[in-house]
């Protein structure tokens, strides 16, 4: 059902059969987020591209339609200020 709800909502709600294919299995990472909005966020280099429409659409911009927390390894490095004690020589 979350799965529908994120592909109509965020995608388009009539995707043909090549659009399908190109969304591939990302509402069904977007949808593990949306069921609990706050407590997950979803990780991908994709990169946000706004104009980029129904099957072409890129997860940042999915996320943001929807309100989910969205961003890269790095920020979620960054977030959690992870640091090693590995020495370079």
């Amino acid at each position: 059902m979350l799965v529908a709800e994120v592909t109509a909502r965020a995608y388009a709600d009539n995707l043909d059969e090549v659009e399908q294919v190109k969304v591939g299995r990302d509402p069904f990472l977007i949808a593990y987020a949306y069921a609990v909005i706050g407590e997950r966020f979803v990780v991908t280099f994709e990169v946000s591209a706004p104009s980029k429409l129904r099957g072409n659409r890129k997860i940042p911009d999915a996320c943001r339609e929807l309100g989910i927390d969205c961003g890269t390894l790095f920020d979620v490095i960054e977030a959690l200020d992870f640091t090693t004690d590995w020495k370079t020589e």
